[in-house]
């Protein structure tokens, strides 16, 4: 009897508590539950070797300085394939030749369901970017494609030099700025262009807040909002917010576009005319923005800053493009401005008659894309390299593994387009764009736009790479920042420009 009283009691004043009183006490008792969980835990006896520290311990690691912790395991470990807990998640990390075959290839493993856990910086809306139907995602998969067939992407080349002209005019005739803010504001704005709506990428202030909500996407991304994403963590209110104003944003262009009765030569007039449900047009525009923009933003960024610091590749470069106009009739006249001549160039000449340029992105991917590949198995359970993979279980694979092995790559860290070719017996030597059964389906788009604007911008403006204190420098890619690759503030390297005297 005493201590159902005691116990009444206990409740009492547990219910007449304060909610900050409340909050920290379920914070404890979760703690709790996650040591109980990851001290008792039994493994199979083919089961990676876990790491050798509790579950707890690893969730920030994980997320905020990834690159080091994955090594760190490796290395903690003694073995090429090794596992940890994110709460109650199983996560499997594997590296090596095999192992890299068996994850791109096996059947089993599903992108989506592994970037939605390990992720989460993608505005989640059910039903329009999170829990779609196998059919949804077939359908936006079938429109990106659309978007990417000749016509279209055709028709997106002037209209990308534009908005490059326009952007890079208010730069002024000289100065000094950070890549990873000018450039990828205007990568932003090109891949606004191609996977939006005119009524979105005509307004420069509507433009402006997409990228700053999006921005609160990445800064909200916390552990919390991940693997605990009930939690109403300030972070998570914040991601909640922008969320709802991207959609806001995206339903009223379409809105807008349907009360106007005029039809556009762009993406959102595509997926209208098809006669798409609405969850699918919303949801193709909020989830392939961002995932548009920034990985092509983070090379863009990273490849003008090497072409900075890079005088020889630069020359190459741009020597290159100049050749492409000198080749073109229509394009050889130094009457016109650059955005008009490049316009002139076909499609095909962009993509077949490249080769410097093509060099170039391939080798800023490989040296400057953080990526970690996330699957997570649906079944049936699979083996990497002896050690099973259970049905339920993630599966990571950090592209560093194959990118940035001195085997492959001699000098990994040093940027070479000119460097020979891996022995392509190797299997998945280079997966900048993806592998297997799942490449990147906007990398035809991606290309594309990264060359247009390294087109206008070597031939419009002279610049290299400096410090703070503007002297001569060479940025390293930091790897733990898992979005831009971006080094920390004291070693981030500065685009030190001037305009070319031919007129944008």
């Amino acid at each position: 009897m005493p201590y159902s009283v005691g116990l009444q009691t206990a409740a009492s004043a547990f219910l007449s508590a304060g909610f900050a009183t409340q909050f920290t006490f379920g914070v404890v008792i979760f703690l709790l539950i996650v040591f109980a969980i990851s001290t008792f835990q039994t493994e199979e006896a083919d089961a990676p070797v876990p790491l050798p520290s509790y579950s707890i311990f690893t969730i920030l690691p994980f997320f905020r300085k990834r690159y080091d912790f994955l090594n760190w395991g490796f290395h903690a470990t003694g073995q090429s394939v090794f596992q940890f807990q994110l709460l109650r998640n199983k996560v499997i990390v594997v590296s090596g030749e095999s192992a890299r075959q068996t994850f791109f290839t096996a059947k089993g493993l599903d992108l989506t369901e592994g970037f939605k856990i390990l992720s989460g910086a993608i505005p989640m809306v059910r039903g329009v970017t999170s829990n779609l139907q196998p059919r949804r995602i077939a359908m936006i998969h079938k429109r990106l494609a659309a978007v990417q067939r000749n016509a279209p992407l055709n028709d997106l080349i002037p209209l990308i030099l534009d908005d490059s002209r326009r952007i890079m005019e208010t730069w002024g005739s000289a100065g000094k700025f950070d890549p990873f803010d000018n450039v990828y504001t205007l990568l932003f704005q090109t891949t606004l262009r191609s996977l939006s709506c005119t009524e979105i990428s005509n307004d420069p202030q509507v433009v402006s807040r997409l990228k700053t909500l999006y921005d609160k996407l990445d800064n909200g991304t916390t552990p919390a909002t991940v693997l605990v994403p009930w939690l109403p963590t300030p972070a998570m209110i914040q991601k909640l917010w922008a969320t709802k104003e991207i959609y806001d944003i995206v339903t009223d262009a379409i809105h807008t576009r349907e009360q106007s009765g005029v039809s556009r030569n762009d993406t959102l007039q595509m997926l209208l005319d098809c006669g798409d449900e609405k969850l699918v047009v919303v949801g193709f525009i909020m989830g392939l923005l961002i995932a548009g923009a920034r990985a092509t933003g983070t090379t863009a960024s990273w490849m003008m800053t090497f072409l900075g610091c890079h005088p020889d590749w630069r020359a190459r470069a741009a020597a290159e493009v100049q050749g492409l106009l000198a080749g073109n009739p229509l394009s050889s006249s130094n009457t016109e401005s650059l955005s008009a001549r490049l316009a002139m160039l076909p499609l095909e000449v962009w993509e077949s008659e490249t080769p410097v340029l093509d060099a170039i992105i391939k080798e800023t991917t490989r040296v400057a894309q953080p990526h970690t590949a996330m699957r997570r198995n649906l079944g049936p359970p699979v083996y990497i390299d002896g050690k099973i993979i259970p049905t339920g279980a993630y599966v990571v694979y950090p592209f560093s593994d194959v990118h940035l092995d001195p085997e492959l790559y001699p000098d990994p860290w040093a940027f070479n387009p000119g460097r020979a070719e891996v022995n392509k017996e190797v299997p998945f030597s280079y997966v900048g764009w993806g592998g297997g059964k799942t490449l990147c389906l906007g990398t035809r788009l991606a290309k594309v736009e990264l060359k247009l604007i390294a087109a206008m911008f070597l031939l419009g403006f002279r610049h290299s790479v400096v410090n703070k204190a503007g002297l001569p420098t060479m940025p390293t890619p930091n790897w733990n920042d898992i979005l831009l690759c971006r080094p920390p503030p004291e070693k981030t390297g500065y685009i030190s420009y001037e305009r070319s005297d031919i007129p944008l």
